[in-house]
């Protein structure tokens, strides 16, 4: 049940607009956190008001407009897809359309149909993910390669920790292999930060990396953002010279 608390007098101040909820039998605690986050969001208020399918749409959203990600007729992959907000940008973002689909997304989760946007359902982690998602590429190079994916959190940080930086080094092995030159690659991160080989891995790889903490990230998330610009193009002979 949704409850909003009166000021004195009856007068609504502008605390006493937000909306609290009351536990429910059977409700965990967690769940009514949640849940009154969610209600209180003022991204969630929007991206329903924009037919956007999640609050993430606008974080890549920030992140483009500083960092100038997208553009029109460039091809982009989304890991971990679901569901759908960072698609959707893209798909617009870069004039994707049914006939002439530029965007490929994947998830393990099913998701809605999105205009412009070839849409896998597989888990990104299996052998055989990366070679479904160039297929559908056409085997064509991408030029962006994004991915909001996280592991459900065990509250063990080292673990989160360690489970994150695998999905990050999956990503960028894969972003490697597809992106074309000057390609640009970005994923989610936490708090603690990326190893440094693996940052040590992109620096060798892209021509600059930065960090971003969007606006619409919320202050108490841990999450922050990756972002690799101007792929080298140049892996193999990279990876070769550090073997030597």
């Amino acid at each position: 049940m949704v409850d909003k608390a009166l000021g004195s007098g009856g007068r609504k101040s502008d605390k006493d607009l937000k909306i609290r909820v009351k536990s429910a039998k059977g409700r965990k605690v967690s769940s009514t956190i949640w849940l009154e986050r969610q209600l209180n969001d003022p991204y969630v208020a929007r991206a329903r008001a924009e037919g956007l399918r999640s609050r993430a749409a606008f974080k890549i959203r920030e992140m483009d407009e500083k960092h100038k990600l997208f553009r029109r007729g460039m091809r982009v992959v989304d890991l971990g897809a679901a569901p759908g907000g960072w698609s959707q940008i893209a798909a617009t973002a870069t004039g994707s359309t049914e006939k002439n689909p530029l965007v490929v997304g994947i998830d393990y989760l099913e998701m809605d149909p999105i205009p412009g946007v070839t849409l896998l359902q597989k888990d990104f982690t299996d052998d055989d993910a990366p070679a479904m998602l160039i297929e559908a590429m056409g085997g064509k190079k991408a030029d962006l390669v994004m991915s909001d994916m996280a592991w459900p959190t065990t509250g063990h940080r080292p673990t989160d920790h360690l489970r994150i930086v695998h999905l990050i080094e999956v990503a960028a092995d894969f972003a490697l292999d597809v992106l074309a030159p000057n390609g640009s690659f970005v994923a989610k991160v936490f708090q603690g930060g990326t190893e440094h080989q693996l940052l040590a891995m992109l620096k060798r790889h892209f021509r600059s990396t930065h960090h971003a903490k969007p606006r619409s990230s919320r202050a108490d998330s841990a999450e922050a953002y990756l972002i690799a610009k101007g792929f080298k193009g140049q892996r193999e002979s990279a990876d070769e010279d550090e073997e030597q």
